[in-house]
């Protein structure tokens, strides 16, 4: 018996086997983006936490695609790359927005609610999808998290027309319908697995990468 487990661990992959994984460095190179975003967005440097957030969700769509599209993928490996995904996705869609309301907010108590039904929401609809999946195999239950940074760097552009108090209302507002809509029934599709989708969004994340930039400079 003592053999057998033996035997079983040595034929058990290392942790970083899997960094060869094309699939999983595209989840990790979005990680580094959200890991800007945060950096940034406690810096006040807003502009450009919004092309880290973007880029963020750009290179979650890849590793998707890229991961379908690789061959010899074992059961293993894929249960590992979606456990990877799911676990960054709380990071980027719940970790980032939350730490950007806050900042934004100047980290005042009376944020630290919305940076609690952010951060919750986004666990409650990953826990939720990761027990049961897409409804009828084509679509989510509640608003995807991807939506949520898409929509916000979006929303973001607008923020020149407001002073900062007003439009930290407007951010607040704005989180916590998204939230809501996370955790609704509400029946969405899955955006990345259209071709014409991942082009757009393509188009979107270099269009909103420039207008940030060029309000940056």
């Amino acid at each position: 018996m003592a053999t057998h487990h033996a035997e079983s661990q040595s034929l058990q992959p290392t942790i970083l086997s899997y960094l060869k994984d094309l699939a999983n460095l595209c989840s990790l190179a979005g990680l580094a983006c959200t890991l800007l975003s945060i950096y940034f967005s406690i810096l006040g440097i807003y502009y450009a936490a919004m092309i880290g957030m973007i880029w963020a969700v750009a290179f979650d769509w890849a590793d998707g695609l890229v991961a379908r599209k690789m061959k010899g993928r074992t059961d293993n490996d894929k249960t590992f790359g979606m456990q990877l995904d799911s676990l960054i996705d709380v990071v980027n869609y719940g970790v980032a927005p939350a730490v950007l309301l806050l900042s934004y907010g100047k980290f005042e108590l009376i944020f630290l609610p919305g940076a609690f039904v952010i951060l919750a929401a986004s666990a409650i609809r990953l826990s939720y999808f990761n027990t049961f999946g897409l409804s009828g195999g084509t679509k989510y239950t509640g608003l995807a998290l991807d939506n949520n940074n898409i929509i916000l760097v979006f929303i973001f552009l607008f923020e020149m027309f407001f002073n900062e108090g007003t439009f930290s209302i407007v951010l607040y507002a704005s989180f916590l319908t998204l939230a809501i809509l996370n955790v609704s029934q509400l029946k969405t599709p899955k955006l990345s697995g259209s071709p014409i989708n991942v082009y757009i969004l393509a188009f979107y994340t270099l269009g909103i990468t420039c207008l940030y930039a060029w309000k940056l400079l």
